[in-house]
């Protein structure tokens, strides 16, 4: 995944639905949802658990079909081998990026995604690459 690719889907992207979500401070879902949020971005958080409930004010949902507007970007807190079932509800709801977070590496996954023509980006994390890529809002 090129930087010119990751600024791009980083730049045209305005709805994320963060997948494995949690309310807990302390888990890096939590913090990236909160750094996105204050990005600018519109975060909806995806959790059977939590679905229902609210997550830093934003109504939480148990699965993307669920999701009643459409989103650019499908953002995967999940575990490897989660994120193939990820990418095909992606697919199903006419996401145009999949983004797999640190150490969420699934080959079989990015290849169905972009082979339906989503951008994939896989083994990386937003809120590092928005001010790496000098796209970080003030």
């Amino acid at each position: 995944m090129s930087d010119q690719t990751m600024a791009e889907v980083l730049s045209t992207t305005q709805h994320i639905a963060l997948v494995g979500a949690s309310d807990k401070p302390t888990r890096a879902s939590y913090g990236v949802m909160a750094y996105l949020l204050g990005q600018g971005y519109k975060v909806t958080p995806v959790s059977p658990k939590l679905a229902g409930q609210t997550l830093l004010g934003q109504p939480v949902y148990a699965s993307l079909d669920q999701i009643p507007e459409p989103v650019d970007m499908v953002d995967v807190f999940r575990n490897a081998e989660a994120a193939y079932g990820v990418a095909q509800e992606a697919i199903a709801i006419g996401a145009k990026s999949l983004w797999l977070q640190l150490g969420v590496i699934n080959e079989q996954a990015a290849v169905l995604a972009a082979e339906a023509g989503l951008k994939v980006v896989m083994d990386r994390c937003p809120k590092i690459e928005i001010p790496r890529l000098g796209l970080e809002k003030k």
